[in-house]
């Protein structure tokens, strides 16, 4: 077994894009994607970067990544990670690959006396659920994840209809 877990670099910003298309793919939400991969460069490889990349390759070929940031819990009145993406390729699924970089995020959270270490998975993946919850991680029930974007967070803002 060879496999690697290394932070992204800025020549890995095509990378990284590639594979958030391919999530968007798997998710069936690929419509949803404006992204472009010169504001993921710009994100990850900023002076003071608030987005962070971990790239998994298994015996040389890129495999997988997991981007993430940090977040606050008031309660517990530390930071913690909010994983954003996981991904791994399909044909490489199976060998450790998500659960390594899972990991890799749990050591840094521990490492840096971070509180938790949270995600959201949409409902129908249930091979993701299962695999989450094998690793020992609780649904959180009472919660729902509201979001304004679009034309709903620009009438929030008083800016007009276009972002």
């Amino acid at each position: 077994m060879s496999l690697l877990i290394r932070p992204a670099r800025p020549e890995d910003a095509a990378l990284v894009f590639d594979f958030i298309q391919e999530l968007a793919d798997y998710e069936r939400m690929a419509s949803e994607v404006r992204a472009t991969p010169e504001e993921i460069a710009a994100a990850l490889f900023a002076p003071a970067p608030r987005v962070f990349c971990s790239l998994a390759e298994w015996q040389g070929e890129a495999a997988g990544f997991a981007l993430w940031f940090y977040n606050f819990s008031t309660f517990r009145g530390r930071h913690g990670i909010y994983l954003e993406d996981l991904f791994v390729r399909p044909q490489l699924r199976g060998r450790g690959i998500g659960k390594a970089l899972l990991g890799e995020l749990a050591t840094r959270a521990v490492r840096e006396g971070c509180a938790r270490l949270e995600w959201s998975v949409l409902a129908w993946n249930s091979p993701s659920i299962a695999f989450y919850e094998g690793l020992g991680a609780k649904r959180q029930d009472g919660w729902h994840v509201y979001r304004l974007s679009d034309a709903a967070l620009l009438k929030l803002a008083g800016k007009g209809t276009r972002l």
